[in-house]
């Protein structure tokens, strides 16, 4: 499952919130993404440009 943590403020969450990915789908070249909160109680609903403008992959130690 791919990982992401909030590089600043982004809507009503705080810098180093850590996401799971859980749903991914594209509509005519718009991807939209699903992502949870990592204790998995809030979603968020994000385009492409917003998850790489807004967000930074973890990959392996960075995820703790």
């Amino acid at each position: 499952m791919k990982r992401y943590c909030l590089k600043h403020d982004f809507k009503s969450f705080v810098k180093g919130t850590k996401f799971y990915v859980v749903a991914e789908s594209e509509f005519i070249g718009v991807k939209e993404f699903v992502l949870r909160t990592q204790d998995l109680k809030r979603r968020l609903i994000i385009d492409e440009d917003e998850l790489n403008k807004h967000f930074l992959r973890l990959y392996g130690e960075q995820l703790r």
